[in-house]
């Protein structure tokens, strides 16, 4: 007969919910009584089971990710990072991915999350009818999008402090034509944009340049759509000397444009980006760097943290990551050609 966990937490004289811990490598058992069950576990035969553990903690090992747009690069890249940490840490993941408006709605209405999972990480900013549905589920939360908000674990970034950093470089070359190729058309209650936007104002008004509503595109935050944007922005009656793209994505489809038509960068047009994607150094482009990667990470840590040690004081609400600016071959001074 095959010998279960309560066989071994009466052998070893401890909980089923213990030796599910000691076998499963988590906190909160000292080495002693570790190495007690693992040799009772031994003896016995007994092999941990997903279920098993499952019922003994009362867990399920699961962690529900929530997604607007599974397949682009940066929510690719926090959910890859966050994947490794919850599998190192014997969860598996649950995907949501809320595309539309319609799925979102759906998604809400039912929470087909509820009892599924031991936490949830979204990567959408909820709005607070969707946050009181996902803080009814008396699970850790945590995201790495948006700013704060009660019963959620923020890692992120200052996104106004990069956009800031990356327009003064334009002005400090000597660019007063500045561009900006937006994400109008993110993903829904998505606040990146705007503080991207109003940080490019600030900088604009500090340095006494007038801002020209022309010089901003929408570019959806992808390659083809940087690469429209920047054709609307080439067509306009005064061209811009440097264009701010707010993703590295849309700053790529920017130069393809400037590219196609015949125009040299950084000689005609400066380009700088947003987010050190895995091809910026590539292509040469100057841009604000963030640790995409390290966010998702972090996030799914400071979760497990939480499963691990629900009595611990619980962490910090919003963390921020480091980021700087990272010259490279597509900024210059611009060239000299007359008012700007």
């Amino acid at each position: 007969m095959t010998a279960s966990i309560n066989d071994v937490a009466r052998a070893a004289g401890v909980s089923a919910s213990t030796v599910s811990r000691a076998l499963r490598g988590r906190s909160g058992v000292s080495d002693e009584v570790r190495d007690k069950i693992t040799a009772v576990a031994a003896q016995l035969g007994y092999t941990a089971s997903r279920s098993a553990a499952s019922l003994a903690s009362g867990r399920t090992f699961t962690i529900g990710v929530l997604v607007p747009y599974v397949g682009r690069w940066f929510f690719g890249t926090v959910l890859d990072a966050a994947e490794r940490e919850f599998s190192a840490a014997g969860y598996d993941v649950l995907l949501y991915n809320l595309g539309s408006p319609e799925i979102r709605k759906r998604f809400f209405t039912r929470l087909p999350v509820r009892k599924r999972v031991d936490a949830v990480l979204t990567l959408l900013i909820p709005d607070e009818e969707e946050s009181a549905a996902l803080r009814s589920l008396g699970v850790p939360l945590a995201t790495t999008v948006g700013g704060s908000r009660p019963g959620f674990t923020v890692v992120g970034i200052d996104d106004r402090a990069g956009t800031e950093s990356a327009v003064r470089h334009l002005v400090n070359l000597g660019h007063r034509r500045i561009g900006m190729i937006s994400g109008a058309s993110g993903p829904l209650h998505w606040t990146t944009p705007i503080d991207r936007r109003n940080a490019y104002l600030d900088v604009l008004a500090d340095a006494g340049i007038e801002h020209d509503p022309a010089l901003e595109a929408d570019g959806d935050y992808t390659v083809e759509g940087g690469e429209r944007a920047m054709t609307e922005l080439l067509a306009v009656s005064r061209p811009p000397t440097a264009v701010y793209a707010q993703s590295d994505e849309m700053a790529m489809g920017a130069l393809r444009a400037l590219r196609r038509h015949r125009l040299r960068v950084p000689e005609d047009v400066s380009v700088v980006g947003f987010d050190d994607h895995e091809l910026a150094d590539v292509v040469g482009l100057t841009t604000v760097a963030q640790p995409v990667a390290d966010q998702g990470a972090e996030a799914a840590r400071l979760l497990l943290r939480q499963l691990d040690e629900p009595g611990a004081e619980p962490p910090t609400e919003q963390v921020q990551m480091p980021i700087r600016l990272v010259l490279r071959e597509t900024t210059a001074p611009p060239r000299p050609r007359g008012p700007q």
